[in-house]
């Protein structure tokens, strides 16, 4: 009989399979997201983007629309770009994003994550948190929801 040893996790906070995200460097938005540990990348709904050049350092000017199906708040928001990368969606159609690094809080964690800039206006989360956002932080719990908190 051959003896597996079974790996105990690490004691990671949970989150369920939706959370409430705060991003401190855009105005302290909150956006509700889904977490998605299909997806690799996060991304969250942007319009109206465009970039500026500083010398050698390219921005992203953009507004958040955080609320679905609400046209109000509209949050202007500026930031740097870290990369833009072909990200092909979930319908398997590709699309070239600008992606950036920033700050997001999911209840008391403060996490740095990769997000990338795209439409989300047809779609029921106005942000995905991907796998590479939650891995080796989060233990993902599926039957749950906002364990960090509801909207205020």
């Amino acid at each position: 009989m051959v003896s597996t040893k079974i790996r105990q996790p690490k004691s990671l906070p949970q989150i369920g399979w939706r959370e409430w995200v705060t991003f401190p460097a855009f105005n302290n938005t909150r956006v509700k997201a889904k977490i998605d540990t299909g997806a690799k990348t996060s991304a969250i709904h942007a319009r109206k983007i465009s970039e500026e050049r500083v010398g050698d350092i390219l921005f992203v000017i953009f507004e958040l629309q955080p609320r679905q199906r609400i046209s109000k708040p509209v949050i202007a928001c500026r930031a740097e770009v870290s990369d833009r990368r072909v990200i092909r969606n979930s319908g398997g159609h590709e699309e070239t994003r600008y992606v950036i690094r920033t700050p997001a809080a999911i209840g008391l964690y403060e996490i740095d994550i990769e997000l990338t800039l795209t439409s989300r206006d047809s779609m029921g989360f106005r942000m995905l948190l991907g796998r590479d956002a939650v891995k080796k932080r989060f233990l993902v719990n599926p039957a749950r929801s906002y364990l960090h908190g509801h909207e205020n």
